[in-house]
């Protein structure tokens, strides 16, 4: 997740900090301003609102007023801020959450603020990418869930529109026992959160969107039969197979649904971490694998359209200097995936329907890209 800097003192922020370290102010993100901000108390009426804080040595505070979430005012478990103007005491990411569990259970209450952190950071990769809920086009919602003695297991998955997650995951314990007995060589919320997405915006954005042939030209026949295809893979669990030659991991060789949703996600895996990259102020620099040649890693959504070869030339360096950091600390790579020219070919896919989508130039551009996509939907 990219790096902030304090509107009043400038010091190193985070996405999800509360309040800055060096100088005090309370910090809030600011969904319609797409920012971390530093906030003063501005109240009016009686009611607890805020305005963005000004630099220091400045006694100028303008602005907006802001409200904070009732999930951070009553639990500390959100630091988004709402338009005073919005009547919703949710935020716009919370307010997608349609189910919890049974807050009164510690455990529980740990692992909703855990899941809600990451669900964060998905809605904001979104709101990036120009995907955030509008009029007419509305988001995922999401349900978070227990198991029940005596019930039948909540399971992960998305089914019309809505996410469904199993607050188990948010254990490291038990992702981990998990991970284990799938094979998986990666499992995290946030991975979780980003594959269930894919599934929702392929509603959205390929079977709403006319595309379902070049999907299918790339993917396969979606109509396939979902249940025994999955049952064909887990029966097969620890075989390899040649999965790697067309898909980003073995889970994705299962069905065409799970190929897109495995590489919907690692295409939000790779917009964030170059736009994390290059928050830092310094920069970050990466050799090219070829050669003595350094790159400076840029921004994704400064980059000139289509973008996705330099995408793909920053992020192989970047990918093997991450899991090179993670050995030097004696883990695991944090990256353990190595990309065929089959999965680039599917996340060029994604990666151009994205684009036409999210186009802003206001060019009447209705041409076809070599995959298949529409360069204006």
């Amino acid at each position: 997740m990219r790096v902030f800097n304090c509107d009043h003192c400038g010091h190193l922020v985070f996405f999800d900090s509360v309040q800055c370290l060096n100088c005090g102010s309370a910090l809030a993100f600011l969904p319609d301003q797409m920012t971390l901000a530093a906030l003063t108390p501005a109240p009016q009426d009686g009611e607890a609102l805020w305005r963005r804080r000004s630099h220091e040595g400045s006694e100028a505070h303008t602005g907006r007023l802001y409200r904070m979430c009732r999930n951070h005012t009553e639990y500390q478990a959100c630091n988004f801020a709402i338009p005073s103007n919005d009547f919703a005491d949710l935020c716009a990411s919370c307010r997608q959450t349609r189910f919890l569990p049974d807050l009164s259970a510690y455990a529980n209450m740990r692992r909703w603020k855990q899941i809600e952190g990451a669900k964060r950071q998905l809605f904001y990769t979104l709101a990036r990418l120009g995907l955030e809920p509008v009029p007419g086009r509305p988001g995922p919602l999401f349900e978070f869930l227990a198991d029940m003695p005596g019930g039948p297991p909540i399971l992960t998955g998305h089914l019309g529109g809505i996410i469904t997650l199993n607050i188990a995951e948010a254990d490291d314990d038990e992702r981990a026992r998990r991970r284990i007995a799938l094979g998986e060589p990666y499992r995290t919320l946030i991975g979780h959160l980003r594959h269930e997405s894919g599934h929702f915006y392929w509603d959205q954005l390929v079977r709403d969107g006319g595309l379902l042939e070049s999907f299918r030209s790339l993917f396969g026949d979606e109509r396939q039969d979902y249940s025994a295809a999955l049952d064909a893979h887990y029966a097969k669990q620890g075989e390899l197979g040649d999965w790697a030659t067309r898909h980003v991991s073995a889970y994705a060789a299962s069905h065409p649904w799970e190929d897109w949703a495995e590489t919907w996600a690692h295409y939000l895996h790779m917009i964030d971490l170059l736009e994390t990259a290059a928050s830092y102020q310094a920069g970050v620099t990466v050799p090219d694998p070829r050669g003595s040649v350094r790159h400076q890693v840029t921004d994704p959504f400064a980059m000139p359209r289509p973008g996705f070869q330099e995408m793909v030339r920053q992020w192989v360096p970047l990918t093997l200097m991450l899991n090179s950091l993670s050995r030097s600390l004696g883990q695991h790579d944090a990256y353990p995936f190595a990309l065929s020219a089959g999965a680039m070919r599917k996340l060029r896919f994604v990666h151009d329907l994205v684009q036409a989508q999210t186009q802003s130039d206001g060019r009447p551009d209705t041409g076809v890209n070599d995959t298949g996509v529409p360069t204006a939907l």
